[in-house]
């Protein structure tokens, strides 16, 4: 049964739902008891040993646990006798039974029913006699690994998450992120790096601060997984929404990692990991979703710690928080001593260009630049997310650039490269093949200008090309006899007062002298005019499609004269037909 086959039967459970609960309720029903399914399959196997290993420890008078765990293979064990299929044979008791059953779990595992509420769920549905029916239905679904691997149930639980939160008008996209982005995000991080990567034994961390069900984690551990078994990659990640934070604790559990890396919570207003540095990180955070909730301890920190803390560089404005997680990432990297890091973000095209200079995006786009920690930015095609349609962009930052990449930027330009899905799903209608994900791949570690279909692909800069000096253009002040006013009073007496009604600004290149630019640029249109020093500020911004751009000659006139002649042909001759 493929991924969205399973989804589907798991779904038909709604229609039990139906008039009893409301659409928005459907998921809180049923992704935990999916989740509760699961664990059940995952433990089967071992059950009755693992229940043999209990007996025997407490007949020694030890803590049985950690000798369950072991013999389970798993870090997560049930000490109950019951199971989903056993809890069907008692239907009288099934609320206490099933309540029982849960409550057998490892610690780790109660706290994810938790955060599901799942206590209040059965009660609910007991009171609605609905328990029996929606528990035989799991119990009868099969999701041990060796029919659903964890790629698949990982599929599973995004499709359903999709479906849940298109009834109840959510936005999906802020918990899980296309398969095939994050394919290509984890290729582009730990491609430059197999040679380390290859070694035996060797030992990585991984981080996503907005975890959401765990996707980015689990990808980034299957490629590793494939290019070498011996590896060893440990997940850590932090996740503000309960229910998702719920299914990836369960999917690490089942993996082997260890859940105490996963961390409930705002990562913004309250990090989760404040002593941690990773070797790899993998984002996408919340498009264009304002940050005022925590605005108070984010503007506390930036202004008590400044660049000891997290957003020295600066903060953007509070209707869009994603530049926030940009420089998160970045207090997370390890010192290029001690081998630095690598991460990918997804951001839409916001942080590109918005804030002038002296803005806190320009800042933040400045620090990043002028510390030479952008590796490339890859444009991906329109309509790509579940929840919007806009133009995206992957970010790749790194504090240890190759040699031939120091103090340079690649632009690539991938926003052509997608296949058509079979099925719209949500907003998203495009999907990245393997194929484009490999030519991406290829041209990322070319790092070389390339074209594409007659069209400009890759591109490469200084940083410096993104640079600007705005400049305050002053004119002055004139009395009634045209002659211009002079200040009287202060510590710029007597120099030409300005006219604030004609002043004007100009962005002048890093790479020009400012003088040189205003005396070609400026001086000949209006020959009083000066350049206030003090207001000049340095900003950055990377207008990527103006890179990209490729003029269409209009059509000729006798090609479109051509056309109207024969559109007014063909009404004409429309026309003597109805007459005749």
């Amino acid at each position: 049964m493929t991924p969205t086959s399973l989804s589907s039967f798991i779904w038909s459970v709604a229609d039990l739902l139906r008039g009893d609960y409301k659409q928005s309720q459907y998921g809180r029903i049923i992704l935990p008891f999916t989740v509760l399914r699961r664990l059940d399959c995952v433990l089967e196997p071992t059950k009755d040993a693992v229940l043999k290993e209990k007996e025997k420890r407490e007949a020694q008078d030890v803590n049985p646990e950690p000798f369950m765990k072991k013999k389970a293979g798993l870090s997560f064990v049930n000490s109950s006798r019951l199971d989903m299929k056993s809890l069907m044979g008692d239907q009288d008791h099934l609320r206490e039974n099933l309540t029982s059953y849960i409550q057998a779990f490892t610690p780790e595992v109660r706290d994810i029913f938790e955060r599901f509420d799942f206590y209040t769920t059965i009660d609910s549905l007991h009171k609605n006699k609905l328990l029996y029916q929606i528990t035989e239905k799991f119990a009868g679904v099969d999701l041990h690994p060796n029919a659903v691997d964890n790629t698949q149930m990982g599929l599973v639980f995004e499709d359903l998450i999709r479906r849940f939160a298109e009834i109840s008008n959510e936005t999906a996209g802020e918990h899980f992120t296309p398969r095939e982005v994050i394919r290509l995000m984890v290729n582009l991080l730990f491609a430059e790096d197999e040679d380390v990567l290859e070694k035996p034994g060797v030992v990585r961390t991984v981080y996503d601060p907005t975890a959401g069900t765990g996707g980015m984690l689990s990808i980034a551990g299957e490629w590793l997984a494939e290019h070498n078994p011996d590896a060893r990659l440990t997940m850590f990640g932090q996740e503000l929404n309960d229910e998702s934070y719920a299914i990836c604790k369960a999917d690490m559990l089942i993996k082997g990692q260890d859940v105490a890396n996963m961390i409930a919570g705002n990562t913004l207003s309250d990090d989760g990991h404040p002593q941690r540095k990773f070797d790899y990180m993998l984002s996408n955070p919340p498009f264009g979703v304002e940050w005022k909730k925590v605005q108070k301890e984010v503007t506390r920190e930036h202004e008590q710690q400044g660049f000891n803390g997290r957003f020295g560089p600066g903060l953007p404005r509070v209707s869009d928080g994603s530049m926030l997680f940009l420089q998160h990432l970045v207090s997370k990297m390890r010192p290029d001593a001690e081998g630095g890091s690598r991460f990918g973000i997804v951001l839409n095209g916001s942080p590109l260009f918005t804030g002038g200079a002296g803005s806190g995006e320009s800042n933040i786009r400045q620090y990043i630049l002028e510390n030479d920690l952008l590796e490339a930015i890859i444009a991906l095609p329109t309509d790509m997310f579940y929840n919007t349609g806009i133009a995206t962009y992957v970010w790749i930052i790194t504090n240890r650039k190759q040699k031939k990449r120091k103090g340079k930027v690649q632009l690539i330009d991938a926003s052509d490269m997608w296949q058509k899905m079979r099925k719209s799903l949500g907003s998203k209608r495009k999907e990245l093949s393997d194929e484009n994900i490999a030519e991406i791949t290829k041209v990322f570690l070319k790092f070389k200008e390339a074209q594409r279909d007659g069209k400009p692909f890759s591109k490469i800069f200084k940083n410096e090309h993104f640079g600007y000096r705005t400049i305050t253009v002053e004119r002055p002040k004139l009395d009634e006899n045209g002659k211009p006013i002079k200040i009287a009073k202060g510590a710029k007496k007597g120099q030409v007062e300005p006219d604030p009604s004609l002043r004007d600004t100009e962005n002048v290149p890093l790479s020009e002298d400012i003088h040189d630019y205003f005396d070609r640029e400026v001086k000949p249109h209006v020959p009083d005019a000066w350049i206030d020093e003090e207001k000049t500020k340095i900003g950055y911004e990377i207008p990527f499609s103006r890179y990209f751009y490729v003029f269409k000659s209009p059509r000729s006139l006798a090609e479109i004269d051509a056309d109207l002649r024969q559109v007014t042909d063909s009404i004409k001759a429309m026309l003597q037909e109805l007459d005749s």
